[in-house]
């Protein structure tokens, strides 16, 4: 039976190809005009051209990238993709020379290549977006540090802390992200150009040098897992996953301490929207906001690893343009939270009173009067919950504040001991006080000044030694770039 068809099917250009043509005009055409850049570099510099031939590939090029206007192209299935396109240019202009330039290479190692290219750039200006989050809580942390705020567990008021004790616990959570997220960008950092198809070459040539003119630290070793492998996308998106899933538990925080009933948290009015019938609302809606990017960026990036699920360990499409290209919402999503955390969170302010007002009612001090008549009164810490408990129950039911509740104390410790207590009245509203309960836990990571000025001086060179590695990795991208753009004019001009 005679098959008429010419490629490609109308359908699979419309539902495929035209898609996956728009995806490179977006997203990969300037990194393939480097990739192409280097790859000549080497094939010149190793002898695998000539040098004549070089330059002439050089200067067509240079012409080709000046004459194409990339975003005005359409894709019409003349050339099965922006690859083909290209060649076809420069078979156009040069002949059979045209078909020079892919020598030792494949479609296979430019596509890694330029994926890794593009979820670099990315992943870096996440990052970055990352750490000024947590410059801007370190900031916001140290400025609160003496801010008294009631800590919940379980939804319920548990124990006074404070606002720095707080923001220090998001931050050191998030200089954790920011080491998981390092490490997956370092994922990035070598080069799978020279694995061609997946077996490498038998031209003679320069890993070492494609992935330095492109910024990476060094080719990535074994050729077969530079095509096949596809770790470096499923760990760069589970870290990411991981900042995003954390901060939406502080978001939800926000969202509870705002609340009219809790009342802790006040946000000021350049970020709350009013109803538009309800004339008493103040809504916090970038809460709400910053809670579904939050999400929206998890499940992105579950979507990227997912797809890799149960694929064979070579080749394939489910890890190359379509994925790579949705993942790359995920980025835009949760550089939008991190920004507008950034920028909300240090304009927050804790409500005073309603601190003051929760402390009281719920008898969050407790601890510490348990605490207390362990060491002064040498009881067991068992017998002080028992007492601390009835004092507590005694204030609550009187809905009076525990700084009143001396004398139930001891009636409960005369009852629990068979002997009247010690501790007097002043020492007794010293020992209920929140400030004496923040002073009191000055132990490593605790609340107090002492404690938390010692995790800031840590959180500090933490997030400088961050900083350092990023600030050195750009330095190589431009050291890159500037030894690829004159080792490529160098090529043009000979």
């Amino acid at each position: 039976m005679t098959d008429r068809s010419t490629f490609p099917d109308p359908t699979y250009r419309d539902t495929v190809l035209a898609p996956l043509f728009e995806g490179v005009k977006a997203h990969y055409a300037q990194d393939m005009g480097q990739l192409n850049r280097a790859h000549l570099v080497m094939l010149a510099e190793t002898g695998i051209l000539s040098a004549s031939d070089a330059a002439d590939l050089a200067r067509t090029l240079t012409a080709i990238e000046a004459d194409i206007d990339i975003p005005s192209l359409t894709y019409t299935g003349e050339h099965e993709d922006y690859f083909f396109l290209i060649e076809a240019e420069l078979r156009a202009r040069l002949g059979d020379l045209g078909g020079a330039l892919h020598t030792a290479r494949s479609r296979n190692d430019m596509d890694h290549t330029l994926f890794k290219l593009a979820l670099r750039r990315r992943a870096g200006a996440l990052m970055a977006d990352l750490l000024e989050l947590t410059d801007a809580l370190l900031a916001k942390a140290r400025a609160e540090q003496a801010t008294l705020i009631v800590a919940y567990t379980h939804g319920q008021p548990a124990q006074p802390s404070t606002f720095g004790h707080y923001l220090a616990a998001v931050v050191e959570g998030l200089l954790r992200d920011a080491q998981r997220l390092q490490l997956a960008i370092d994922g990035l950092d070598h080069c799978p150009m020279g694995a061609a198809a997946i077996t490498t070459s038998g031209f003679p040539i320069d890993r070492d040098r494609v992935a330095q003119l492109l910024g990476f630290r060094g080719p990535l070793l074994n050729s077969y897992g530079c095509i096949a492998a596809v770790d470096y996308v499923t760990g760069l998106y589970s870290a990411i996953k991981l900042i995003f899933v954390h901060l939406g538990r502080v978001i939800q925080d926000l969202q509870f301490w705002s609340a009219f009933e809790v009342g802790q948290l006040y946000v000021p009015n350049a970020l709350v929207q009013i109803s538009s019938i309800m004339p008493q609302k103040r809504n916090p809606v970038p809460i709400e906001h910053m809670r579904h990017l939050a999400s929206v960026t998890a499940g992105r990036c579950d979507m990227v690893v997912n797809t890799m699920h149960n694929t064979p360990f070579t080749d394939m499409n489910d890890s190359e343009g379509e994925v790579q290209q949705a993942g790359y919402a995920a980025f835009d999503s949760g550089s939008r939270v991190l920004r507008l955390l950034a920028a909300m969170l240090p304009a927050c302010q804790i409500r005073a009173d309603r601190v003051r007002a929760t402390t009281d009612a719920a008898c969050i001090t407790i601890t510490e009067l348990a605490d207390t008549l362990v060491r002064d009164e040498g009881l067991s810490f068992r017998q002080a919950h028992e007492i601390a408990a009835k004092t507590a129950k005694t204030v609550i039911a009187d809905t009076a504040p525990l700084s009143t509740g001396y004398d139930a104390m001891c009636r409960a410790f005369a009852a629990e001991t068979g002997r009247e207590t010690a501790l007097s009245q002043a020492a007794f509203e010293d020992a209920v006080a929140p400030e004496t309960f923040i002073a009191r836990r000055d132990r490593p990571g605790g609340p107090a000044p002492s404690a938390l000025q010692d995790a800031f001086a840590i959180y500090a060179t933490q997030l400088s030694a961050l900083r350092d590695v990023e600030a050195a990795r750009a330095a190589r991208f431009e050291a890159a770039a500037a030894d690829l753009s004159s080792s490529f004019s160098a090529l043009v001009e000979t």
